[in-house]
């Protein structure tokens, strides 16, 4: 297609609300799902938080755990009841609500949202974390903040994520992979996290169906839960799945197990 053609075509689907990109060599996400592959530890998993959407995976590895921060904060405080529960102080954080779902005496929440910056309805991760849990080494983080994580993520030091134990993360518009761009801010964000954790855990939320490029299935929404490596003391290939601890994140809708390219 000579180049004003495309131009023309690129313009005709903006003003439909649609873009398109160069789709991802398959051997960019070959390299990518080489590196995502989750693993069984030596810490067991247990389901917290319910259910169904707002559930996660979890190692049992709590004890010790200083803070659990969770940003994103929808119609139930289930997962986080469960960490007060347990002794463990909840940070939650979220500008589109007025509080959590539930009061407990360990609930702590801030009325802002998560961003790269700390300005107006926002505050960075390394702020708020710092502000409520500056000496704690042991945390755990619950973000399902609707895309944003990318962002938070990359902005967020090293040092700072290392202080996590424990992240579940509900990655969001994963099927970008597909594109050059989209490819290339999930690559840098995983690639920064795996340096300091291992998968431990992967679901797809079954609010959309997986978007397909050659042998890859891709889930839009994708529940990722991340260990420190050195809480690991041995580790190997997780082949299991749907984990038996595993639910529907919507029972009204159809479901699909974990592709296995993510595994395999």
């Amino acid at each position: 297609m000579w180049p004003n053609a495309q131009i023309l075509v690129r313009q005709t689907l903006l003003k439909s609300g649609l873009h398109v990109s160069s789709t991802t060599h398959e051997a960019r996400l070959a390299d990518f799902f080489s590196t995502i592959k989750p693993v069984v530890t030596d810490h067991p998993l247990l389901r917290l938080g319910g259910e169904t959407d707002g559930g996660y995976l979890i190692p049992d590895d709590l004890s010790g755990i200083g803070a659990c921060f969770s940003p994103g904060v929808a119609n139930s405080s289930n997962f986080e009841l469960a960490m007060a529960g347990r002794g463990i102080p909840c940070f939650m954080a979220d500008f589109s609500v007025d509080g959590p779902a539930a009061e407990h005496p360990l609930f702590r929440f801030d009325k802002k949202f998560l961003g790269p910056d700390d300005a107006g309805a926002h505050m960075r991760l390394e702020t708020w974390v710092n502000q409520y849990a500056a000496g704690a080494s042991d945390l755990l983080l619950q973000m399902d903040i609707e895309g944003s994580e990318y962002g938070v993520i990359l902005d967020t030091p090293v040092e700072v994520l290392r202080r996590f134990r424990i992240m579940a993360i509900e990655f969001h518009h994963m099927h970008a992979l597909v594109g050059k761009f989209g490819f290339d801010l999930i690559h840098l964000t995983f690639k920064k996290l795996l340096k300091e954790f291992d998968v431990v855990h992967l679901h797809p939320n079954n609010c959309a169906m997986p978007v397909r490029l050659g042998p890859y299935a891709i889930p839009p929404v994708l529940e990722v839960t991340l260990l420190r490596r050195d809480r690991i003391a041995s580790r190997a290939p997780a082949s299991l799945f749907p984990h038996p601890l595993d639910r529907s994140s919507y029972a009204h809708r159809g479901d699909y197990a974990l592709p296995e390219c993510w595994f395999r």
